[in-house]
């Protein structure tokens, strides 16, 4: 596979040496906003993803069209990776935005890091330096020459909702401080679900992005084109900054915790969502400091927290239990599969917090006593020598977990086999 792999890498990159950001285009009309970008692969592959930006009652009078082009430039720059990996052209050409030394050394730090679950997984071998380089016409304008509109307003908050545990905490811990402005991206059942929950029972009342993949990528991935793990939360990071221009709110809480700065690609200090890392959100912020005039402040508000801090505050919150979802999985259908490594992980830091029957009824199985995800269980545990790449807490804080149900949830088969591991 590897091998194979490799030399699908090198040929795809001799075939398509140059990826094109072509064009971006946004129209705004009947209190919505839409979005195309267009991209270029060879002669005759080309993307064309539409985004639709449905702001509802949180839409401000005040802000302009003109705000946005800057940050519908830089989405476009972010959406670009998600196309750009099916070949990984050398040359990434920029024709209408001239990108400073200090820019194209910050987006390619981006893309290097925010795929290195990619390049793992695909056993891909190549550098930082040459995997990519960009190109654009010298007498363009500079990719930071826009105008921004200054968002002021304090007393409001942007709350992306995920559906999953973190974001509820998130959401509570704000809901008596701040005017909530909640943000979906593709709605779905969880995310529905928590934002009725947290008293936002209508559409109008959020913020949703409805989010398209180029039907020409699921074609070339199909016929075997290169594909894997993108930085989401990145590309999250530059969608709050349009939600925050057109809603006037400037402070934006993400949900990311501390556990997510740990290093999971081995033999590389990189988290595998390195876009949710402490180390992105300050090079985010600079970026957005010096390149697109301050216009928002992006923070994770759980970055203090450890996920079993998190876990405790989320236990606070037993109206939630019955709708939250953190599976992947399960994403499509709305459930818990019960069957992967972020729903054993789950289950392992909440059950400190939440009752044995509870804990089965929210899951609808005991998946401390379910001997197939013992594989999952070594991985979480430290047992065997690489993380599952999911967004799971660290080994610490899971076999922490483990030592304070070790008693309570005695003769399960997990527990047995860590107790065993532990020579307890």
């Amino acid at each position: 596979m590897s091998q194979n792999n490799q030399d699908k890498f090198l040929k795809l990159r001799q075939l398509y040496p140059e990826f094109t950001y072509d064009s971006y285009s946004y129209s705004i009309r009947d209190n919505e906003i839409e979005m195309q970008f267009v991209y270029r692969m060879g002669e005759n592959i080309c993307f064309a993803p539409k985004m639709t930006l449905l702001p509802g009652r949180h839409l401000s009078a005040g802000f302009t069209r003109d705000s946005l082009d800057g940050i519908v430039f830089h989405i476009g720059l972010i959406e670009l990776i998600s196309y750009w990996k099916c070949a990984c052209s050398p040359i990434v050409n920029v024709p209408m935005r001239r990108l400073s030394a200090q820019q194209q050394q910050w987006w390619k730090k981006l893309y290097w890091k925010g795929l290195g679950e990619f390049f793992y997984q695909n056993e891909i071998k190549t550098d930082g330096e040459s995997f990519l380089q960009f190109r654009f016409n010298e007498d363009a304008p500079s990719a930071a020459d826009f105008s921004y509109q200054r968002v002021t307003n304090t007393a409001s908050i942007i709350v992306p909702i995920g559906g999953g545990k973190d974001s509820v905490v998130t959401l509570e811990h704000h809901r008596r401080t701040h005017n909530i402005v909640p943000f979906i991206i593709n709605p779905r059942g969880a995310t529905l679900e928590c934002a009725r929950i947290a008293g936002f029972p209508n559409q109008d009342d959020m913020v949703v992005l409805k989010r398209q993949i180029s039907p020409k990528l699921l074609e070339l991935n199909a016929e075997g084109f290169l594909n894997g793990h993108t930085p989401f939360s990145a590309m999250l990071a530059f969608y709050t900054l349009l939600v925050s221009a057109v809603t006037d709110v400037r402070d934006i809480a993400l949900s990311n915790e501390s556990s997510a700065n740990e290093p999971t690609i081995p033999g590389t200090e990189i988290n595998h969502q390195y876009s949710k890392s402490l180390e992105f959100e300050e090079d985010f912020r600079t970026y957005v400091t010096n390149n697109m005039n301050n216009i928002s402040h992006y923070f994770s508000y759980l970055r203090p927290y450890c996920e079993l801090q998190i876990a405790e505050f989320f236990s606070k919150y037993p109206d939630y239990f019955p709708v939250f979802k953190s599976c992947n999985a399960g994403s499509k259908t709305d459930s818990w599969c019960c069957n992967c490594p972020k729903c054993l992980f789950a289950y392992i830091i909440l059950s400190p917090f939440i009752d044995d029957a509870t804990m089965i009824r929210i899951f609808g199985e005991d998946l401390l006593d379910k001997s197939s995800l013992q594989h999952y269980f070594d991985e979480l545990t430290g047992i065997a020598d690489v993380k599952p790449f999911e967004c799971v807490g660290t080994v610490d804080e899971v076999n922490q977990a483990l030592a304070m149900i070790a008693e309570s949830r005695k003769g399960k088969f997990l527990v047995e086999r860590w107790k065993k591991m532990k020579n307890m």
